[in-house]
C-alpha cells in the first residue's frame, strides 16, 4: 500500500487561516486529495476521495437518531441553507435595524443575512418570495456550509 504525502506546510497555512478569520473549518481538494480542518477539537481530516463517501454515511444515521421525529429544517423546502463557511451578520452594519425579522414579508432576491467568508461580505438572498416563519442563526455566529439559516414559506 502506498503511503499517502502529507504537505505539512499547507496544513499550517490552512490552520493559520482558520485562525486568523475565525473560520470553524476550511476544506480544501486538490486532485485525489481532501484535506479539512476544523476547530473545536484537536482532530485533523486528511482523506482521499475514496474515504470521504464512506465517511459522510456514517455521521448521517447518528444525526438522524438524535434528531426528533418533526420534520427537520434540511428538510423544508423554504429552508435557506449557508451557501459557504463564515460568520453571519443580521444587518448591513452594526447600528441598522435587521434584514428580517419572524413574521415579515420578503421578495424574491433580497437580501436577507451577510454570510463574511475571508473578509468579504457575502449577501444571502431570499430564493422566492414569502413570510419568514423561522431563524436559525443570530448576528455574528459562525456558520458552515449548508447550514440552515432561514425558513420563508
Amino acid at each position: 500500500m502506498a503511503k499517502m504525502q502529507v504537505d505539512t506546510k499547507l496544513i499550517r497555512e490552512l490552520a493559520d487561516m482558520l485562525n486568523d478569520t475565525d473560520l470553524s473549518e476550511i476544506e480544501v481538494e486538490d486532485g485525489e486529495r481532501k484535506i479539512k480542518l476544523s476547530r473545536g477539537g484537536s482532530m485533523v481530516k486528511v482523506a482521499a476521495p475514496a474515504a470521504a463517501p464512506m465517511a459522510a454515511p456514517a455521521a448521517a444515521p447518528a444525526a438522524e437518531a438524535e434528531a426528533p421525529a418533526e420534520i427537520s429544517p434540511a428538510d423544508h423546502p423554504g429552508t435557506v441553507f449557508s451557501p459557504m463557511v463564515g460568520t453571519i451578520y443580521t444587518s448591513p452594519d452594526p447600528t441598522a435595524d435587521v434584514f428580517i425579522k419572524v413574521g415579515d414579508k420578503v421578495a424574491a432576491g433580497q437580501t436577507i443575512l451577510i454570510v463574511e467568508a475571508m473578509k468579504v461580505m457575502n449577501q444571502i438572498h431570499a430564493a422566492k418570495a414569502g413570510t419568514v416563519k423561522s431563524i436559525f442563526v443570530e448576528n455574528e455566529q459562525p456558520v458552515e456550509y449548508g447550514e440552515p439559516l432561514v425558513i420563508i414559506e
